[in-house]
């Protein structure tokens, strides 16, 4: 089980280095139809499923991101190159944040950058996190294969059975709880932004609701 374990490491590490995003530059700078658009970010993330069978972008997805807000509505049923910049960062936010986690985050950029005049552009910020992550990548190998190393010298005293098996679950405690921390922090980050106006709307209809029924009991 060692040697499974660290072939596939090592195979995912080997991967990592060779991971080239997906600049914006690659995506069409003319506006698509939804069939377009799914077919196209299936052609370009498919690498990232985890089963082949999975679907990176769905068209109960996309509706599903516009009436939460995470989303600018098409222009006469067509998305833009920036519609399609953030439905990419959205395929990546979702495994790891809430709808409305992602509202939040994501709303100061639509309001500021979607489809504005300014120097900087929403294709601008994307590149620039794609160039980050990049250089990102060595640092990320040499930490787990630490932590790989780390989880091969637990539990030497047991026998060599239970000790791979211990092993293996050491070692997946270690990037989960990793992922764990990033993610806790990513949410207290998140709870220090505006609240977008939508949910801040609603609020407001909620309390004319509970006034109406209040007044209604009083009569």
């Amino acid at each position: 089980m060692e040697m499974d374990t660290k072939n596939l490491l090592n195979s995912i590490l080997e991967n990592l280095s060779h991971v080239d995003f997906m600049k914006s530059a690659e995506i069409p700078n003319i506006d698509l139809y939804m069939d377009q658009v799914t077919s196209f970010m299936e052609k370009q993330l498919k690498s990232t499923k985890r089963n082949e069978e999975d679907k990176v972008l769905t068209k109960t997805m996309i509706n599903n991101y516009a009436k939460n807000n995470l989303l600018p509505a098409p222009i006469k049923k067509k998305y833009s190159k920036e519609h399609l910049l953030l439905l990419i960062f959205i395929y990546y936010f979702k495994n790891i944040l809430t709808m409305k986690d992602i509202e939040v985050l994501l709303n100061p950029l639509t309001e500021k950058y979607f489809q504005a005049d300014g120097e900087i552009s929403i294709a601008n910020i994307y590149d620039e996190i794609c160039e980050f992550e990049k250089e990102r990548t060595e640092s990320i190998q040499k930490e787990m294969e630490s932590t790989y190393s780390r989880a091969m010298e637990v539990f030497p005293e047991v026998n060599e059975e239970d000790r791979e098996s211990l092993q293996l679950f050491f070692f997946i405690c270690s990037l989960s709880f990793d992922v764990y921390v990033k993610k806790l922090l990513i949410e207290k980050l998140i709870d220090e932004l505006p609240t977008p106006v939508s949910e801040n709307v609603e609020k407001e209809k909620d309390k004319e609701k509970e006034k109406e029924k209040e007044n209604k009991k009083k009569k």
